[in-house]
């Protein structure tokens, strides 16, 4: 089993992540650790799995909150809910948690979260003894320990591991700073991304003159921390022994989830024809480049825990070379035209390129005669979530998107 393991923050990325190629998706409910993106209620959750399961996909419902005592009034009935409408299996980082699911919910499988922070095979193997289906590596273990990790459990236990996508400053995520400095706890899903910030340093008496800590002109970030990109080692994830690859991003945009995952849904897919000789093609590894990152690197798999290769001094903005500009609702084949929900601005006479899960993908549109649904025509497309014809032989699918290079 190899899975593409994709973020879901809310219902339209949940079905942009499968169109593009996932095999499962991990969303929130009520204990989760992203308590700011569009969980799902409990009405939602039913429609979810219901919907991936008719795809013959999978989703994982993240309970990885650091339990407090209060808590377990609401989580017996809820993760009763959960093994009643056949979620695949609940992410977790809290052993009492786990126990309740055992105990009230036995048939619900259990998935340890990363924030477990499960660092070498003798946890392994308790978890597989204890009964649970998968770990979700720490991040911090790197690609030769891994692999010790799964020659010494086998096939007893599953193995996960994040593969692209922000990584916190602090060891698997366990982090205080929000907390400390905005009262928002980053153990219950209400991080505000303190580690991104630019810091100053002020001397007691002279606190009105902050001097800031320069790495270069544009300030510095000293514990903010590079994005994790393993597209070109995906045979060496695999060869270690991890099934299950993960993407982090559920507060991220529909256009970063459907990006990110076809580029990793086509690497895994070279992979499997192409096992010995892992080299992939340009429109693979160019893919990540055309969605915003902070800087790439291959976090802990091939670097030293203690030496800071993953921290990024420049800047805690994203920033990419192309911008997405419109989001596919359909193709009239009697108009010849592919339907559109402006995202961002464009004109006629640009060239719009396609992110498609076929052989559209990456092909061009110039865009010659474009009009409202009214049969207005349009020459310039400003008007926020305008529907849109375009005039084009390419038949696109609902969920396919339409971006534009950014020049200079």
């Amino acid at each position: 089993m190899l899975e593409l393991l994709a973020p879901a923050g809310d219902r339209k990325k949940m079905d942009t992540a499968l169109h593009f190629g996932a095999d499962a998706v991990y969303i929130g409910g009520d204990f989760s650790l992203r308590a700011y993106c569009n969980n799902f209620d409990n009405d939602g959750l039913k429609s979810a799995v219901d919907y991936a399961h008719s795809l013959g996909k999978k989703v994982y419902v993240t309970v990885n909150i650091f339990a407090s005592n209060k808590d377990f009034a609401k989580l017996t009935d809820y993760v009763k809910y959960l093994e009643l409408i056949g979620v695949d299996a609940a992410i977790v980082s809290d052993i009492g948690i786990i126990e309740l699911i055992r105990k009230n919910a036995p048939k619900l499988k259990v998935h340890l979260s990363t924030q477990a922070n499960t660092t070498n095979k003798y946890s392994v193997k308790f978890w597989a003894e204890y009964g649970l289906e998968r770990v979700v590596l720490a991040r911090e273990l790197q690609i030769d320990e891994i692999a010790e990790i799964k020659q010494f459990v086998g096939d007893s236990i599953q193995l996960e591991a994040f593969v692209h996508g922000a990584m916190c400053i602090s060891y698997s995520g366990r982090c205080l700073l929000s907390n400390y400095l905005t009262d928002r706890n980053s153990n219950r899903g209400e991080c505000v991304q303190a580690c991104r910030w630019e810091y100053a340093i002020a001397e007691k008496s002279r606190l009105n003159n902050p001097l800031t800590l320069m790495e270069d002109e544009r300030g510095s970030y000293i514990l903010n921390s590079n994005d994790m990109c393993m597209l070109k080692y995906m045979d060496k994830v695999i060869n270690a022994g991890v099934e299950s690859f993960k993407i982090e991003g559920r507060m991220k945009s529909e256009y970063y989830v459907g990006s990110v995952v076809t580029a990793y849904r086509r690497a895994i897919d070279f992979y499997k024809q192409n096992p010995n000789n892992y080299n992939l093609p340009a429109d693979i590894t160019d893919e990540i480049e055309k969605t915003s990152h902070r800087g790439y690197s291959t976090g802990f798999y091939f670097t030293d825990r203690m030496k800071n290769a993953n921290v990024n001094m420049v800047s805690a903005q994203g920033d990419c070379d192309y911008k997405f500009v419109a989001e596919v609702l359909g193709y009239d084949k009697d108009k010849k035209a592919v339907l559109v929900e402006q995202r961002n601005r464009f004109r006629v006479g640009d060239k719009l390129e396609i992110l498609s899960n076929n052989d559209n993908f990456n092909k061009i549109i110039e865009v010659n005669e474009m009009f409202d649904e009214k049969g207005n025509e349009i020459t310039d497309a400003k008007n926020v979530q305008q529907k849109l014809y375009i005039k084009t032989d390419y038949e696109l699918s609902a969920l396919d998107k339409l971006r534009i290079k950014v020049e200079g």
